[in-house]
């Protein structure tokens, strides 16, 4: 490993190649800030990541035939260079993207990354975000780090040995941090519905968001829950501090909160750094339908940006917009689906728009993408109720999930179901 400048490590980039960049709270921005400056003399370098969090100069309009993004999730500082054509999206769940890495679907010439400081050993951790990254760093055939004296050292499958780095720079910054965004009624609704599916024991699937957090709340009664995720953030730790979460009943690793990122504040990374409790892991481990299904009593829960009537659920667009991704919903939505007294739910606002726009819709907007298909949907929850939807004929699930719009939507709603599928429904 040579230390050096952040110009000098830069330099090596060539014209033709496909870098791939650290995501989420561990976006190497100096790296990445960097590199845009060199762009000007290249041409046809494409970048790769899952989403990134901070400022995102690579995608500027003015870098057009020397840097191209390709956006394997979409954040929101590449959205408008994605839904302008100056960035591509690839949909890919995230459990299959360490593959395209290791067996050349997506061949990385160069991973730019963010570590902690080498340990006695030599080990760097890569902190809060393992997920892809130990799949890029080992396979890019150069690997440019940034060492942050500031990022924490994370436990589990999460180590990049100093001799696996060709060159790094050193920084002493703050990890970018994600506030929580305040509760309001209808996400607390929501959360103390998706409570009520949850029993003492479970193992859970997270994310962030308001929801999640409502939900979290609701769970200070229960006993002995586990958590095996993609992803956790702040909500996770006052449940851990009040005993709530300890996973004793969980298999496999019994005791531990398995991970592949985190994404909070401050608060969130001290509690995981050095954290035994805590086994980061890459995306192909956490996201792995066969290990999800483990589980006993796995409850995975996700967001939609709106379901059909018949079920049918989009994740990742508005229309033929691209906004986000397909992540790892559908991963733990199987895997719950498969693991001993598992449950998976789809949890929203049956509103978008500030009230203006029903997320339960007769038909998925023309161009929306089905993230997760009718066939795979078990419970769905809003601020007016739960619907189970497993196992039950069209006509029924129209039904249900008709209680769970906003009853301003309702009338119209079942209109429409009649002039589509002859459903008679009940408002």
């Amino acid at each position: 490993m040579e230390i050096t400048d952040v110009t000098s490590a830069l330099a090596r980039i060539e014209s033709g190649q496909r870098v791939y960049l650290h995501g989420g709270a561990a976006t190497p921005t100096p790296l990445i800030e960097a590199l845009a400056l060199r762009a000007i003399d290249l041409h046809d370098v494409e970048t790769v990541s899952m989403h990134l969090e901070g400022p995102a100069p690579h995608v500027a309009p003015g870098l057009a035939g020397h840097l191209r993004h390709n956006a394997l999730f979409i954040g929101a500082n590449v959205r408008q260079a994605v839904a302008e054509g100056r960035a591509d999206f690839t949909p890919v769940f995230l459990a299959d993207v360490p593959a395209l890495f290791a067996a050349g679907g997506l061949p990385l010439d160069v991973a730019l990354i963010q570590v902690s400081p080498p340990d006695a050993h030599g080990y760097c951790s890569l902190g809060v975000s393992v997920d892809v990254a130990r799949t890029a760093a080992r396979y890019a055939h150069l690997v440019i780090a940034e060492i942050n004296e500031q990022m924490p050292r994370t436990l589990g499958d999460a180590f990049v040995h100093s001799s696996e780095i060709d060159l790094a720079v050193r920084t002493d910054r703050p990890i970018i941090e994600v506030a929580r965004l305040p509760l309001d009624a209808r996400s607390t609704a929501v959360g103390k519905h998706v409570a009520s599916l949850i029993e003492d024991g479970a193992t859970l699937q997270l994310g962030i968001g308001s929801t999640v957090d409502s939900m979290l709340l609701e769970l200070f009664d229960h006993h002995d829950l586990g958590i095996h995720t993609e992803m956790f953030s702040d909500g996770l730790v006052d449940l851990v501090e009040a005993g709530v979460v300890t996973g004793a009943r969980k298999r496999p690793h019994p005791g531990q909160i398995v991970t592949s990122f985190v994404m909070g504040t401050r608060r969130l990374y001290d509690f995981v750094d050095n954290n035994p409790m805590v086994a980061m892991h890459p995306s192909h481990y956490t996201n792995d339908v066969n290990v999800i299904a483990q589980h006993d009593h796995m409850v995975s829960v996700n967001s939609a940006i709106e379901i059909d009537l018949t079920g049918q659920v989009c994740a990742d667009s508005i229309g033929p917009r691209f906004y986000s991704g397909i992540g790892g919903q559908l991963d733990f939505i199987r895997g719950a689906a498969r693991a001993p007294h598992g449950r998976s739910i789809i949890a929203m606002p049956s509103t978008a728009g500030g009230g203006t726009i029903s997320r339960i819709v007769s038909t998925l907007k023309p161009g929306a993408g089905v993230v997760t298909t009718r066939g795979d949907v078990h419970f769905v929850a809003t601020e007016h109720g739960i619907a189970e939807l497993h196992g039950h004929h069209v006509r029924d699930r129209a039904q249900q999930l008709l209680g769970l719009a906003a009853p301003e939507f309702r009338e119209q709603l079942a209109r429409e179901a009649f002039e589509l599928y002859g459903f008679q429904l009940h408002t």
